[in-house]
């Protein structure tokens, strides 16, 4: 791995998260449990900013020679000014969740939702593939434009979107077409009533808002027309079972939960900030699960 910024391995290699609020994060716990497996000089911690005081906010991390950081909510956009280098992933998404401090103090941006996304599939299902397959993604937020931009780089042949705000929808296309049609695959809004009655030709459906997570209101979907083959993935993770995923494991449908992809989008910002190359998650998901860590 290329070396981004000057350390030294006697003095601890610090990073974390910043948002406004952090208290709930499961990163903090993530990033300390691959710490202590690996034995490495490192901390990591969630830092609540004050959005009047962010820039500011900004330069104490810099200080305080953080190696690098997250951004949650409602930063993911904002951070994108303050970088000097953006990735090709974080230009596409128009988000920033992954920040590099490098040796200069420059903030080097990344997306790494949609390689959490992708990776999370390949790790349930290895001998699944997604080359020429359907796609059906609800909604058009944040979240969405990194897994269609996930989808986009893995050859499927349509990504079918629905969300309450058209609007949303059209922008989102609008971002992709170009790699879209570099890319030989099919962008298609559809209203919310055409997309419950087309999931008989889905072969993975994908909820990309909150909607059935906790305090949320619940997502309704009809899947009486899913197909019987079609993966289910939510990238809720609390509760880590939602009604969609009910649901869909209720009439045999293969799921996959949000959970994995939280982990293994973390993966990318540890690698680079504690210079690793972890892949294996190992049995980090049931750790959280049974609050053992």
């Amino acid at each position: 791995m290329n070396k981004i910024f000057d350390i030294n391995q006697s003095q601890t290699i610090k990073a974390g998260l910043i948002g406004n609020p952090v208290s709930h994060s499961l990163s903090p716990k993530i990033h300390n449990y691959f710490l202590q497996k690996f034995q490495i000089n490192g901390s990591y911690q969630a830092v609540n900013i004050d959005p009047e005081n962010f820039y500011q906010d900004l330069e104490n991390l810099k200080n305080q020679r953080f190696a690098g950081f997250n951004v949650t909510i409602p930063f993911k956009e904002k951070i994108i000014e303050h970088c000097s280098k953006l990735d090709d992933s974080a230009k596409k998404i128009k988000a920033v969740n992954t920040v590099v401090i490098d040796k200069n103090n420059n903030f080097i941006g990344y997306n790494s939702d949609a390689q959490g996304f992708i990776d999370n599939i390949f790790a349930k299902y290895p001998d699944f593939s997604l080359k020429n397959k359907n796609a059906f993604v609800y909604g058009a937020g944040g979240a969405s434009r990194a897994i269609v931009y996930g989808l986009l780089n893995n050859d499927v042949k349509n990504i079918f979107i629905t969300n309450r705000n058209q609007q949303r929808v059209e922008n989102l296309i609008d971002d992709f077409s170009n790699l879209a049609s570099q890319k030989k695959i099919n962008l298609h809004h559809l209203s919310q009533k055409d997309f419950d009655n087309q999931l008989n030709n889905c072969d993975i459906l994908i909820n990309s808002t909150s909607l059935g997570m906790l305090n949320q209101p619940p997502l309704l979907l009809n899947l009486e027309k899913l197909n019987y083959s079609a993966m289910v993935y939510d990238i809720v993770y609390k509760p880590l079972i939602t009604n969609l995923l009910y649901q869909a494991q209720t009439r045999g449908n293969p799921i996959i939960t949000g959970l994995g992809m939280l982990i293994r989008q973390a993966l990318v910002g540890f690698n680079l900030w504690y210079h690793k190359s972890v892949i294996d998650i190992g049995n980090l998901e049931e750790l959280l699960i049974s609050n053992k860590i």
